[in-house]
């Protein structure tokens, strides 16, 4: 066996073991349906029932952020009773590495 096939042969499997470690590394999803900036002394007076007023109208799109990084943009859908996110946009690789 020659030098340049015991060498591609390690690449390969380092790459693959790569891959393998890459994918089994947890990470946190997130919907973001908008946001809002309060003062201290209107955050301690909010009560059962207050209303906070988001940055985003109704229908606009949702974040999907994956350990807070925009990933995704969708809408709510319900899946056997339980809230989900149908992708309506997703940031192409190259942005979402650029992110990091």
């Amino acid at each position: 066996m020659s030098d340049e096939s015991t060498v591609a042969e390690a690449t390969e499997s380092k790459s693959t073991l790569d891959a393998d470690v890459l994918q089994n590394i947890p990470v946190t999803l997130s919907v973001e349906v908008g946001r809002s900036g309060l003062k201290i002394r209107d955050l301690m007076h909010l009560t059962q029932g207050s209303v906070i007023e988001l940055d985003r109208a109704a229908g606009e799109p949702l974040d999907l952020l994956v350990n807070n990084t925009v990933v995704a943009q969708g809408e709510i859908v319900l899946v056997n009773e339980r809230y989900g996110i149908r992708l309506t946009r997703v940031v192409p690789a190259a942005d979402r590495v650029k992110n990091l």
